[in-house]
């Protein structure tokens, strides 16, 4: 990916519509664009003002007979009032695959090259136009499912987050301009701050900090979603919940036990959570080689989830599989919630005494729907904290940024370590800097660059 190239894409879906959008980008995007786009003005793209929607017609570059392709507008934004800092040119034309098509693969002929996924949005980060978390936000502004989702993203693009990290960074700045004045001149007094001035500000740096580090079980649920498995004994509407949290039939139901052979996986929404659900194989003891198998991953799926939904027939006396389920989730680390299933049947009080433990427990039928509004509730309970606004308050919503505000606490909690215990400033200076660079990597001040691929791969090629 070279970021000198002048790049192109096609920035609307792919498929019909009233209008489709290439984007060009780059130093030489105006050069291109007036190659294969014409205004009827008889003017020069070049000339055009920022900004303005130029009608014009749209040629094949490079064709023999100029060969006419389609009528349409094109709008011009010059460095470094554009998306991406860059010389920009946006062209819309009819919403034709085959005609979107060919203008994409004109402007290619004209000297740009195709756009990798996120190349847009990395130059816009690049060129300063918007930190590392606003452009994570955008990424999840664009595969937004629910209203808090869109609510959380909108506050990562204004740049909640990255504010709220640079005020922390730059307290902790003056901190270590002043150390570095004690070290560099111990005989002069040229520092700001006392130590114990040092220690205020680093105490105030940790609390902002924590206060960042717990909206991430919020931000982690809304936006990343919680790895949630179902576990459960055979036929006890395992695969019936996940097909009604799903919303379709995603997984085969039938009465024959051992149905489900295999992990099914799917994202769904539950109240305000988001839920990375997999449906498992029913554990019992088994002697078939193809289900053994799928109970295996079922167990290696429950060990690797931060939530599981037990689910237990209530319609039935509890059986020794069900008691072998409660003593298997005891070893578990993740949060448990007792579903008892088929409340439309009947319900056995066998089951109350087995499932007394758990601290989360919901009665559902997951064949009709009733009680999944008392489970979302339950799910809430343990991941949302109705304290935080979705669309104001600075929130760490995936697993990158909560690394670095974690490295960022444990270097401060060193550093306020060595300041309290009147330990050279030298080491204070090392601490305080291994805390600014955790933050550094919060909001893209000293990311590396196979993290910022890695973030930009997941875009769109047109975005």
């Amino acid at each position: 990916m070279n970021l000198l190239d002048t790049i192109a894409a096609i920035s609307t879906p792919y498929g019909k519509g009233g209008i489709a959008v290439i984007r060009i980008s780059g130093e030489n995007a105006i050069a291109v664009a007036q190659k294969v786009f014409f205004p009827k003005s008889k003017r020069l793209l070049s000339d055009i003002k920022s900004n303005v929607a130029t009608f014009g017609s749209i040629l094949g570059a490079k064709s023999k007979n100029d060969e006419y392709i389609d009528d349409g507008i094109a709008v011009v934004f010059r460095a470094p009032a554009s998306f991406t800092g860059e010389d920009t040119v946006e062209i819309s034309c009819h919403g034709g695959i085959l005609i979107t098509q060919k203008v994409l693969e004109s402007v290619l002929a004209a000297g740009a090259r195709i756009a990798m996924p996120g190349e847009f949005t990395k130059r816009a980060f690049i060129n300063g136009k918007m930190s590392l978390t606003s452009a994570e936000a955008l990424g999840d502004l664009l595969e937004a499912a629910n209203d808090d989702q869109i609510s959380i993203a909108r506050s990562g693009m204004r740049g909640n987050l990255s504010e709220k990290a640079t005020q922390i960074y730059d307290s902790l700045c003056n901190v270590l301009a002043a150390i570095y004045a004690h070290i560099d001149y111990p005989d002069e007094d040229l520092a700001d701050i006392s130590r114990e001035e040092m220690l205020a500000v680093c105490n105030n740096a940790m609390i902002a900090l924590r206060d960042l580090a717990k909206t991430y079980s919020t931000g982690h649920a809304i936006a990343e979603g919680v790895s949630t498995a179902i576990l459960g004994r055979t036929n006890a509407g395992k695969s019936t919940l996940y097909n009604q949290l799903v919303g379709r039939d995603a997984a085969i139901v039938t009465d024959i036990a051992g149905t489900t052979r295999d992990v099914l996986t799917e994202k769904a929404t539950l109240g305000r959570v988001t839920l990375r659900l997999s449906d498992t194989a029913g554990l019992r003891q088994s002697n078939d080689t193809v289900e053994k198998i799928g109970i295996d991953r079922a167990r290696r799926e429950a060990e690797n989830a931060e939530l599981i939904f037990a689910v237990f027939d209530g319609s039935l006396e509890a059986c020794p599989e069900d008691a072998e389920l409660v003593n298997y989730l005891g070893s578990l680390s993740a949060t448990k919630i007792a579903i008892i299933n088929k409340t439309d049947l009947g319900q056995n009080d066998s089951l109350n005494k087995l499932t007394s433990g758990f601290e989360y427990r919901v009665f559902i039928s997951a064949s009709n729907g009733n009680g999944i509004d008392a489970l979302a509730s339950a799910v809430e309970r343990i991941y949302i904290d109705k304290n935080l606004s979705m669309s104001d308050d600075a929130i760490v919503s995936n697993s990158r940024q909560n690394a670095a505000v974690t490295a960022a606490i444990d270097a401060l909690s060193l550093a306020i370590g060595a300041i309290q215990g009147d330990l050279p400033l030298e080491v204070c200076c090392v601490e305080v800097e291994s805390t600014l660079s955790a933050l550094g990597e919060l909001d893209g001040r000293t990311v590396s660059e196979d993290i910022i691929s890695r973030i930009f791969s997941n875009f769109c090629v047109g975005k």
